[in-house]
Formats: structure tokens, C-alpha cells, sequence
């Protein structure tokens, strides 16, 4: 014990280190680090751009990842009715749902153990939850859906519900519905007196129904494949045309039937080609009209001759023509308007009349069945005519009034 006591109250001395004057900001002692005293920073500063840089990657490709699987565990939307049913308000896509039915609440579930995105998850109904509605954009701008399956109980479908759903293939509707239905996968109201949609994509359907590889090149479309592909009759029984029923489809040429009324905000609105260079290429080139004594309800193109009576532009009897109806569609070349028509909305045939090469191409006038004075009589939007360049100034093409029929 006393020897204990005579380390603890023993003084250490202190270190002093021998260093020359001269080496005072150079020296280094064995086992440590030089002083960097004089040297450039280049590298240091290059290794911590580079540190601060991965950590910005790192947060932000953690924060991104937390965000896909938000949206993932959150793909379907609903809102309880006062019915007790509910209401599909929205969908956002985990990038790979290319079908969906809208019958009940339904759910994303994952495999946690399969590491594949295409194929880690399954969607789970919950039977007791009907869904009976379906809102405007629920499903919008999506690009990987090919098919939508409507269930037995769905009351109401927002015109505007399934919007810029550029892969839309089909929409099948079960046939216990007593709203709705559908005729080849577009979408119909259940007596047919009104076509809702006609999906943006349906033609790539119709190229593997009629065993065509590929979409063809204009200048190859042969005269079966525009009848199979890219023509559509509406069926006698309609009196709609919904509302961005036809917008971006993939049609050259429509038949409407007389007894058509009402052609809504834009139902027809920039028809194109999707081409494979990427490029969009006007593609709707006539509006045929035909009157008969029977019922047509097969919308594939035959002949006119099975059509009954068959005549160029919109049909008699139309009342009304919505705004943006037909914008955008400069391969069209001739429209006529017939004495029933009561309304046109603004900008109806926008932006269907360009120049090329000096040139006015496209919609160059409008034909019009009554007199100028009993036009004034119709009530119309602002610029419903497309306008054109003209020196310094924007002009509208010309109405040519109590005109016969092309």
C-alpha cells in the first residue's frame, strides 16, 4: 500500500519536444500525420465536393424512393357514399397495373419477398365495399393501362373520368349492368343512345384482333386495314357523342347517323397517328353522315352500301356542335353544316386550316345550308372558325352560305 501511495504523489514530467526553429511548421512526429502547412488543398477540397455530393444523392434518392412507395401503397382512391357504396376519386399507377376492374374497393398488396416490380404485388377487393361511381379525372394521364373492366353495380361514370390514358386499349363492361355497356371495348350508355368513350389506344386492340404486327406507316395503309383499323361507325341508335369520346384516337374516317343531336365539347378532338419517330400526324380525314331504315349496330366498316344513304360531312338533324368539337384535325377537308344546327361552341374547328408553302390546306371554308341572315339566328363562340396568317393579321376563312351539300 505505501508503494501505491508513492506513484499516485509521484510529478510526471513534462514532454518537450527538440524542434529547430527552422522546422517548426514542417516538422512531423513518428506515427502522425504531416502538416499540411504550405501544400495544396486541391484534393481534400475534391474529396469533399465529392463527400457532399453523395450525400445529396443519397437524401434525395432516399426521399424519392419514400415517395414511389407512397404512391404505390396509395394506387387506388375511394369515398365513402352516403348510399353506403363508394366512389373511385382516384388512381395513380405503380408503373406496372396494365388492367383494373372498378366493381369494389380495392387495395395494392406486396410480396415483400419478390423483388420484381412488375410481379411483387396482387390487388385485393374488399367485396363488402360496391363501387357505384366513378368521378372525372380518376384516372388521368396514364400510360401503362391497357383495360378497364366496369362491374355490375357501377351507377355513373363521369364523361371526363378516364382521361389522356394514352395505352387505353379497351373498356369491358359486365353485362348485369343495367347503365351501361360497351360494344368491342368502347364505352357506351346502356341503351346506345350515347357513346362515352372510345379508347385512345383501341387501334393497337384492333391490330392484334385482325392480326396486324405493328402500326403501319401511311404511306403502307392498304385499303383493308383503314376499313378494319381506322374507320368507325356509330350506331344508328346514338343521339350523344360524349365528351372527349374520339379525342387523340387513332381514325381516318367516321360515320355518323342521322338522328344524331348533340356532338359535345371536344368529342373529336385532334384525331392523330402515333408514328414510330415520335411524331403525331393528323390523321382524321373525312366526316361521313348516313341515313337508313335499319338498325346498324355493328360499328366495323363494310361498305357505304350496307350503310343505306351516305353523304360527306355532319348529319341532318344535328343541333348541337360543343366547343373545341373538332379542333385540331388538319387533314380534314371539308366540313358542311346543316340547317338544324342551333349552336356552336368556341374554337369549334380550331386550328383545322394552316398554310404550306404559301398555301391555305385543311379546312380552307365552311359550308353552311342556311342563308347568312337566318345564321344569325345560330348561336355561336368566340373564333369558332380556325383562323389563319394574313399579312399581319389573324383571319378567319370564309362561311359559304346557303351552300349545297359536296
Amino acid at each position: 500500500m505505501k508503494k501505491d501511495k508513492e506513484i499516485k504523489n509521484q510529478v510526471e514530467e513534462p514532454i518537450v519536444l527538440d524542434i529547430p526553429e527552422d522546422e517548426i511548421w514542417t516538422y512531423q512526429i513518428e506515427g502522425l500525420a504531416a502538416p499540411q502547412i504550405g501544400k495544396s488543398y486541391d484534393k481534400s477540397l475534391l474529396k469533399k465536393l465529392i463527400f457532399i455530393v453523395s450525400i445529396v444523392v443519397a437524401v434525395s434518392l432516399s426521399i424519392y424512393f419514400s415517395i414511389k412507395l407512397i404512391a404505390r401503397d396509395d394506387a387506388f382512391e375511394y369515398t365513402n357514399l352516403s348510399s353506403g357504396t363508394y366512389e373511385f376519386t382516384r388512381f395513380s399507377n405503380t408503373g406496372f397495373i396494365r388492367e383494373i376492374d372498378i366493381d369494389y374497393v380495392t387495395n395494392v398488396s406486396y410480396d415483400s419477398e419478390n423483388k420484381d416490380p412488375e410481379t411483387n404485388f396482387s390487388l385485393v377487393k374488399d367485396e363488402e365495399k360496391k363501387v357505384t361511381e366513378v368521378v372525372q379525372f380518376a384516372i388521368n394521364e396514364d400510360n401503362v393501362l391497357k383495360v378497364i373492366n366496369i362491374g355490375p353495380d357501377v351507377e355513373k361514370i363521369d364523361g371526363k373520368a378516364f382521361y389522356s390514358c394514352w395505352a387505353l386499349e379497351r373498356i369491358e363492361v359486365d353485362e348485369n349492368n343495367k347503365y351501361y355497356c360497351d360494344i368491342d371495348g368502347v364505352l357506351y350508355n346502356k341503351d346506345k343512345t350515347e357513346i362515352i368513350m372510345y379508347p385512345c389506344n383501341h387501334d393497337e386492340y384492333l391490330r392484334q384482333k385482325y392480326g396486324y404486327e405493328k402500326e403501319m406507316f401511311r404511306a403502307d395503309v392498304t385499303d383493308k386495314y383503314r376499313k378494319q383499323i381506322q374507320t368507325y361507325v356509330v350506331p344508328s341508335t346514338v343521339k350523344t357523342i360524349g365528351e372527349l369520346c374520339f379525342n387523340y384516337a387513332n381514325l381516318r374516317d367516321i360515320y355518323l347517323p342521322e338522328g344524331l343531336e348533340r356532338i359535345e365539347t371536344l368529342s373529336i378532338f385532334k384525331l392523330h397517328e402515333p408514328q414510330w419517330e415520335g411524331s403525331n400526324i393528323a390523321s382524321l380525314e373525312n366526316i361521313y353522315s348516313y341515313k337508313t331504315d335499319k338498325d346498324v349496330a355493328d360499328t366495323v366498316f363494310t361498305s357505304q352500301k350496307a350503310l343505306g344513304k351516305v353523304y360527306n360531312s355532319l348529319p341532318e338533324g344535328l343541333k348541337y356542335i360543343g366547343s373545341d368539337a373538332f379542333s385540331y384535325n388538319q387533314a380534314l377537308t371539308y366540313v358542311y353544316i346543316p340547317a338544324s344546327v342551333e349552336y356552336i361552341g368556341h374554337h369549334a374547328f380550331w386550328d383545322t386550316v394552316y398554310k404550306e408553302d404559301g398555301n391555305l390546306m385543311g379546312v380552307t371554308a365552311i359550308d353552311v345550308a342556311i342563308s347568312e341572315n337566318d345564321f344569325e339566328n345560330v348561336e355561336t363562340g368566340d373564333q369558332w372558325r380556325p383562323q389563319y396568317d394574313y399579312m399581319l393579321f389573324k383571319k378567319s376563312i370564309d362561311v359559304n352560305y346557303s351552300s349545297t351539300r359536296k
